[in-house]
């Protein structure tokens, strides 16, 4: 495990976490039902973790 970064992954959960915890939170100040929120939120979370992961290994290939 050479040159290993602990942050990455942390980071990448960070930002997962937090969206859907906004996302969740925005959809039901908005008048959504928990349920459907919540799966919003999973969307939002999925989302945000493939884009910051793809943003992650475009930057470390160049």
């Amino acid at each position: 495990m050479r040159r290993y970064n602990i942050w990455r992954p942390l980071m990448l959960i960070i930002v997962a976490v937090l969206t859907k915890s906004l996302v969740t939170n925005l959809c039901i100040l908005f008048g959504m039902q928990a349920e459907s929120a919540s799966s919003m939120g999973t969307l939002g979370m999925v989302i945000a973790g493939l884009v910051m992961y793809n943003r992650m290994t475009n930057r470390r290939r160049k």
